[in-house]
């Protein structure tokens, strides 16, 4: 097939009254050097109406700092995207690019992202998964959507999600401080049974430490309606380390909302591109992204678009 044949419409000269119109060499050098091993430069200066001695000109030149600039920064960005597992958007790129010494603004990171044809994981559909209808005692809302404590230990969030394996559903219980979004709890299991929710629990009390006072001055811990949260087997481990008990009321989509944020990155940045043969495959998983990523890496927009470990790093910092 002839060089000509193969041109796209953007390099096929224009005919006018006064002579032709080209499109620019340098577009049509960048389209001549991604070809060299396909056509002599000759045939292709000569079909596309440029000088050779244009072209040799032009790959001669010395690229401008703006350029140079912008091929280091895409390179930086590709890193980013590739550490963190293709997890990122442009605004927590460029949160990173910033913390690594480069100054540039966010609309100018989302450019090169969608020039290289970078993109983040994409989203799909949150499902709810625990039952709110039985007869068990509920609480008050004492948390009342106040997702903003000023220190660690005063406000926790708990809830639980499925996650699907060929073996069969896997359910994963999580205890959050809203204060750093950090998970300080969790437990895996192939049942949803209060264990699973008191073992996430357990799980935050052993990593935060045993908690004292009463529960007036102390830790609030908040979560849905779901069975296992109104079971007597948490009630009663809540009370026992005197933490206040807090519900969403019944229909309010946004009373648990930290919790549904954090599992809907789970399942977008994580879960949905994996197929777990087994339960043991997505614990592992599921471990390595709550512990290795979102506790110590990942960038959190409610915090600054800084990690939860970090944070809390931070606060202790600043409070000694």
């Amino acid at each position: 097939m002839r060089l000509g044949h193969r041109l796209p419409d953007m390099f096929i000269p224009v005919k006018k009254s006064h002579g032709v119109l080209r499109q620019p060499d340098e577009l049509i050098f960048t389209w001549i050097e991604e070809r060299r091993n396909e056509w002599t430069v000759a045939q292709m200066c000569r079909v596309l109406g440029v000088s050779r001695a244009g072209y040799y000109a032009w790959r001669r030149r010395t690229p401008s700092a703006a350029e140079v600039r912008r091929e280091e920064l895409t390179a930086e960005v590709e890193q980013i995207h590739e550490q963190v597992k293709g997890r990122y958007g442009s605004p927590r790129v460029h949160a990173e690019l910033v913390a690594r010494g480069h100054e540039c603004c966010a609309n100018f990171v989302a450019k090169l992202m969608r020039e290289a044809g970078i993109a983040a994981k994409t989203k799909r559909k949150f499902k709810q998964t625990t039952d709110s209808n039985h007869a068990l005692p509920v609480a008050e809302n004492l948390l009342d959507r106040a997702f903003d404590p000023e220190e660690p230990n005063a406000r926790w969030c708990a809830d639980i999600t499925y996650v699907p394996t060929r073996e069969g559903w896997l359910y994963l219980a999580v205890v959050e401080d809203l204060f750093s979004r950090m998970v300080v709890g969790w437990s895996m299991a192939e049942t949803m049974t209060s264990r699973l929710v008191v073992d996430a629990l357990e799980m935050a009390l052993a990593r935060r430490g045993t908690l004292k006072g009463p529960s007036s001055s102390g830790l609030v811990a908040h979560s849905d309606r779901g069975s296992q949260y109104a079971s007597d087997h948490y009630q009663r481990r809540l009370k026992e380390e005197r933490i206040a008990w807090s519900m969403s009321r019944r229909g309010d989509c946004w009373g648990n909302a930290p919790m549904e944020s954090f599992f809907a990155s789970l399942k977008k940045e994580l879960v949905h591109h994996e197929d777990y043969a087994t339960r043991d495959h997505a614990k592992a998983s599921i471990f390595e992204y709550i512990e290795a990523f979102y506790n110590r890496v990942r960038r959190h927009s409610a915090l600054g678009y800084v990690a939860p470990a970090e944070y809390e790093q931070m606060h202790n910092r600043n409070h000694r």
